[in-house]
């Protein structure tokens, strides 16, 4: 009886397995460095001048001169110094409660200092993500670009106490009058 389905099999050549599993090992790298390239990565800060002494904590209110862009250079958001009539209560600046800021911004100041300049680099899921504020230039999953100045910063409850003082201040020269309450 004659086996017409039997195929020979031909003896594989020494070093063959081994160049077998190195090719196995560099497709499934390549695979990894290509996955790994795709994750976003977090927030880049770069420094353009550098600051001086401590960094801010995750609770301080931080002083900042800022610039905002969108990927195509558009300014969607720029802060002002605030014009306080009294010299001495708040320095410079545009207060940002970092408690109350975007998580990328948050991130990113905390890694500055007093005095620095910095490009902050925010990907959009730390930004806005999907569902950005209403009314905003912010286009959905848009990555934002801040430049900013840290001019200086303060804890909350410090923040709270010199604008307590600054009110009490204005009622005085305002005549004593306590300042108008909402109706209710």
């Amino acid at each position: 009886m004659t086996e017409i389905t039997r195929v020979p099999i031909l003896p594989i050549r020494k070093g063959s397995l081994t160049k077998l599993w190195v090719g196995v090992a560099a497709v499934a790298l390549a695979g990894a460095g290509l996955a790994w390239a795709s994750v976003p990565h977090g927030v880049e800060i770069v420094e353009l001048v550098a600051g001086k002494g401590e960094s801010p904590k995750a609770d301080d209110v931080i002083f900042a001169r800022y610039v905002g862009k969108l990927p195509n250079g558009t300014v969607f958001d720029e802060g002002k110094d605030v014009q306080l009539p009294i010299q001495g209560v708040f320095p410079a600046g545009q207060p940002l409660p970092l408690a109350q800021m975007v998580p990328g911004f948050r991130e990113g100041a905390l890694k500055m200092k007093k005095g620095g300049k910095y490009r902050l680099e925010i990907p959009a899921e730390k930004a806005y993500g999907a569902t950005p504020p209403p009314g905003a230039p912010i286009p959905p999953n848009t990555d934002l670009t801040f430049e900013i100045e840290l001019v200086d910063f303060m804890s909350q409850a410090d923040f709270e106490s010199r604008l307590g003082m600054f009110q009490q201040m204005m009622q005085q020269a305002q005549g004593g009058q306590p300042a108008p309450q909402p109706a209710r």
